[in-house]
Parts: C-alpha cells; structure tokens; sequence
C-alpha cells in the first residue's frame, strides 16, 4: 500500500530495488537490564492489544480473536490510541512472553516493532510478510512465524507455544535486547540504527542492479538467459549480525 492507501499493482514493486522500513516504535525501548529485571513478571503466555478488525490479510485477526479469547494465559482487548493506550500496550507488552503479530491492512503491523523493542517475542501471522532489512538481520533469533492455516487450528497455537523450552525463550529475549537497536530511530543517527541500515540495503541493492543492467546491456541475443533487475536475485547485502 501506497502513502495515498492504495495498493500498489503487480509489477510496480520488487525487493530487489525496494526498500521495506520499520514502523516508528509506539512504545519506550526495554533495554538488556529492564528485560533482565522484567522476566519473573513476565506471566502472561500470549499478548496482544490493537485493532481486532482488519481488512485484506488482516481478516485473520477475527479468526484469532475466536480461537484465542478466553484462554488461560491469554491476554486479548480492543487497542486504543492516544497515551493511554501506549501505556497500557507497554505494561502489557513487558508483562508477556510471547506478543501476537498478526497482518493488519497490510502483511506487516506496528505490533510487531512494538513487541520486538519491549522484549517480548513476537507471534508472527502473517503469510505475506516481508521484513526491514531482512539482507542484514535473522529474524529468527528473535521471533517465531506461523502459517496462518495451523494457528488458527483449534488448540494449535498454544500447544506451540509452551512447547517452547525456558532456554529457547531466554535465548531468544537477550537476542531482543540486541536487536532493538536496529529499530529506535534517532537524531543523529546511530551505527546500526534502522538510519544506517537503509543505507547499507541501499548499496547491495544497487550492486544488484547494476550486475543485472550490465549484464542485459552486454549479453547476446543466443544467451540462454537475459536477466533483467527484477529477477529473483539474492541481494548482495553483506551480513552484520
């Protein structure tokens, strides 16, 4: 979706040269100490607080609603804007161990950004998803991502969910504290920031450009194979973490 709210058409959009940004955190950063300090308090299995009704792929959301509500460990409400509603998601975030990040009206959700900065591993539902600075950073070191057909199978998700071991859990909460960084923008900017990592994906991305314009300008007409820059390439980012 566009900055208008219009989806863009197929064809118009390609990794390979597109950039995916994070959401601005809607909640203050849990730091290595506060989540340290915040994992005996941490009693509620499954977290999620936002909009319950969404459009498009955000339709899984009333699904979950119905198989999750009501379950033991289980914290679901309605969202709220405005500075309540930041604190009741901070509180609630930095209580829970596990944070649901399902599709709003797009495949990608601020949730997600907000869990992943509270130190509460997000849930991802989300089959469309495509993630900031996925050349640079694994994202699964620090989340879990579900197909929407099994969590919406009854009794399904939660089953999951606790059979994941204490150190699993512990492992991937200090990978978090590690990881936010790449997700609080500032002034100036910081080394690894999400600032700074833009412009990293933008090098490899125009390195990956470049090769396959080079190589269509020069192949000829009896190559097997003219590759255009909207092939499925690997993008050239090198790795940081």
């Amino acid at each position: 979706m566009d900055s208008t709210g219009n989806w863009y058409k197929p064809g118009q959009v390609f990794l390979e040269k597109d950039l995916i940004l994070p959401y601005v955190p809607n909640v203050n950063l849990c730091d290595t100490k506060c989540i340290s300090e915040s994992e005996s308090k941490r009693s509620t299995l499954l977290y999620f607080r936002g909009r319950l009704k969404r459009n498009a792929g955000g339709k899984i959301r009333a699904k979950l609603v119905a198989e999750l509500s009501g379950a033991e460990g289980v914290f679901i409400e309605e969202g709220t804007a405005g500075e309540g509603g930041k604190a009741a998601a901070q509180i609630g975030m930095r209580k829970s161990t596990f944070c649901l990040s399902p599709a709003g009206d797009t495949p990608s959700s601020a949730r997600l950004f907000d869990a992943i900065v509270s130190g509460c591993i997000p849930v991802v539902v989300s089959d469309e998803l495509e993630l900031p600075f996925e050349g640079i950073l694994d994202y699964r070191k620090i989340a879990l991502f579900v197909s929407s057909s099994d969590a919406v199978q009854p009794g399904w998700l939660l089953k999951f969910l606790k059979g994941i071991s204490l150190a699993q859990i512990r492992g991937m909460q200090r990978n978090l504290a590690k990881y936010s960084r790449h997700f609080i923008y500032s002034s100036p900017a910081l080394p690894l920031g999400p600032e700074d990592l833009v412009w990293r994906m933008m090098a490899g991305k125009l390195v990956n450009i470049r090769l396959h314009t080079r190589r269509s300008q020069r192949v000829v007409k009896e190559s097997r194979s003219v590759c255009a820059c909207d092939c499925k390439r690997a993008n050239f980012t090198v790795p940081v973490l």
